[in-house]
């Protein structure tokens, strides 16, 4: 009988490490996860600080905006490419630039910007000018085609005042 009980009371010691290790192994994920949460709930809250807490302390000094400067281009007619019949584009434009001596740094080359767009402008076919697609297309590469005129001098953007296909 007393084999009996030595051999019942070994797998009953057997259990008990087992239960244990669960145990511990438990808590061991209960601590990680609890951790994470703490750390994540820290930068919430420190995010929330830094990010309502400082825009009514500190109030960022506002740039001055500097007025837009437009500069006139001459009106240009060209007739456009590949159509059975002759179409003509006249366009009216302004550059847009940063300040006021930039200007003064564009007239000297404005026959080379008047040559780059009129260039470009005839191997226009009508189909390339259809919608706001188009011209947001024939505007960026005015702009580029500027830039590449007046380097190292730049212009903000070409905009458009009148743009009539006839």
């Amino acid at each position: 009988m007393a084999d009996k009980e030595t051999k019942d009371a070994e797998p009953q010691d057997a259990e008990a490490p087992k239960t244990g290790g669960l145990k511990s192994k438990l808590t061991l994920k209960t601590l990680i996860i609890a951790g994470v949460g703490f750390l994540v709930l820290c930068g919430g809250g420190y995010g929330a600080y830094a990010f309502l807490g400082k825009s009514h302390e500190e109030k960022p000094a506002v740039a001055k905006a500097k007025p837009a400067v437009f500069f006139d281009v001459p009106e240009i007619l060209v007739n456009l490419n590949g159509s059975e019949r002759t179409q003509y584009l006249k366009i009216k434009m302004v550059l847009e630039v940063p300040d006021q001596e930039v200007i003064a740094q564009i007239q000297p080359v404005m026959p080379r910007v008047l040559d780059a767009f009129q260039t470009y402008l005839r191997e226009l076919r009508p189909a390339d000018l259809e919608g706001s697609a188009g011209l947001y297309r024939l505007r960026e590469e005015l702009t580029r085609r500027v830039n590449a005129a007046i380097s190292p001098t730049r212009v903000s953007a070409v905009l458009f005042k009148e743009i009539v296909v006839q």
